[in-house]
């Protein structure tokens, strides 16, 4: 793979600033943020004034533990523009969730809003390796979702090219990068796994095509799956992190120098680890849920909004603001399977490593009498299609997954494209328990 490391001087000075200028820089936006939200969303002023503390109250940073935090169903309860703190009539751009289970959670922009997300989604594809003249095949989704026009902008920003692809169409993506020879694209993980697929259904050579980086996001996604992508496509592959009530993609990105864990852009965003628990704020090093509160945010700041995200806070390595370590995976999505805790993550990084199968899975909870088991489908590899390969694979993977997560499960594995395929975000666990 090609060296991208960049060069010092084309970074935002405050990437690699000192630590108190960087901490000063926090508690100075960290008050103007507060005051923001207590002065003009009725919510937290309400919040602010139950829980005895004021915006004037924050001395040091660590006075923040003080505040209360704010959760998803905050917004869903203040739909749709109960939380925005400047007029509606300021707000230039609106995106929301899909709302498939209850209202839609909708977040607003300013233009300010919009120019510092494009301007912190060139410094993270910058932090990628991509550089001003590049192209970049942009395969996020279009729409109400933050992922096609944040990576856009950013895109714009940096001086590339942006190919505005969106989502789905496989053979069409294959033969646009095949065709245009881009530099670097932008996908979630698991689709890139389809775009390979289809690299080898059309008879291309992955390690020939153009691409030399891979910005991946949306979704968790393993070292296990880096490792894949990388060798099948001689190309880097970093980690881009982001969501949309704090702003969207490049709330941090992985330096593709060390892809050490993303690098949280400090000066836009102050991170707490809690426990997920008892909501205790963690020191550094220690995994728990990921907190946000928003510093810059004109229409909609978020003040302690637990992401539901685990991992922990890591000092700088390329940059001088910390990192946060690789999602482990989200607090709502953990099952538990007769005491044991279980993330999808974990069941991936089982698969990836068992030979014979190939990258795609899907898991399935179900009752078996009274108690909650797991079923996990996965495929084999175009090259182990015989019975006799599958049963080993099976028995290979339910080993692995009892030795290493600690629970049984039941595994099947089917023939190549049996496993459904995701045209964005992976669909990775269906809960039929409520259905027996």
């Amino acid at each position: 793979m090609k060296d991208l490391s960049p060069n010092k001087a084309n970074l935002d000075p405050i990437e690699i600033a000192s630590i108190d200028e960087i901490r000063a820089t926090q508690l100075e936006r960290l008050k103007w943020s507060l005051r923001h939200a207590y002065d003009n969303v009725l919510m937290y002023k309400q919040r602010f004034d139950e829980a005895g503390v004021h915006p004037d109250d924050l001395q040091q940073l660590s006075d923040l533990a003080k505040f209360p935090f704010t959760h998803k169903n905050d917004l869903r309860d203040n739909y749709p523009f109960g939380l925005f703190a400047v007029p509606r009539s300021e707000i230039i751009r609106l995106h929301a969730s899909s709302g498939t289970t209850g209202k839609p959670t909708v977040v607003g922009y300013t233009k300010n809003d919009i120019d510092n997300w494009a301007d912190l989604g060139a410094r993270s594809l910058r932090a990628s390796g991509l550089r001003k003249g590049d192209m970049v095949h942009n395969a996020y989704g279009y729409g109400l979702f933050t992922g096609g026009l944040g990576a856009h902008y950013g895109i714009e920003r940096l001086g590339a090219t942006v190919v505005p692809m969106s989502g789905g169409q496989t053979e069409k993506q294959v033969n646009l990068i095949n065709d245009f020879r881009p530099d670097g694209i932008m996908v979630t993980p698991s689709y890139m796994l389809n775009i390979l697929e289809q690299f080898h259904k059309a008879g291309l050579d992955p390690r020939e095509s153009s691409l030399k980086v891979g910005v991946f996001g949306a979704e968790p996604w393993t070292d296990a799956m880096r490792a894949e992508v990388e060798a099948a496509f001689d190309m880097h592959a970093v980690d881009i992190y982001g969501l949309s009530e704090i702003m969207g993609p490049g709330v941090a990105n992985e330096c593709v120098e060390t892809k050490d864990g993303p690098v949280i852009w400090e000066d836009h965003f102050l991170p707490e680890i809690i426990d997920p628990v008892t909501s205790e704020v963690l020191p550094d090093g220690e995994i728990g849920e990921l907190v946000f509160t928003t510093l810059t945010k004109e229409g909609l700041p978020m003040i302690r909004y637990r992401t539901r995200d685990l991992t922990c806070l890591l000092p700088g390595t390329a940059r001088s603001m910390r990192r946060m370590a690789k999602i482990t995976g989200r607090s709502d999505d953990m099952m538990i399977l007769r005491g044991v805790n279980v993330f999808p993550s974990q069941i991936e990084e089982q698969v990836m490593a068992t030979g014979g199968l190939a990258p795609y899975y899907q898991i399935e909870l179900y009752k078996s009498g009274r108690m909650d088991a797991m079923r996990v489908f996965v495929e084999s590899s175009p090259d182990s299609t015989d019975e006799l390969s599958k049963t080993a694979a099976a028995r290979m993977l339910t080993k692995r997954i009892k030795d290493v997560v600690g629970v049984s499960t039941e595994i099947v594995v089917g023939d190549p494209g049996d496993v459904e395929r995701s045209q964005g975000k992976a669909k990775r666990v269906v809960d039929n328990r409520d259905k027996e």
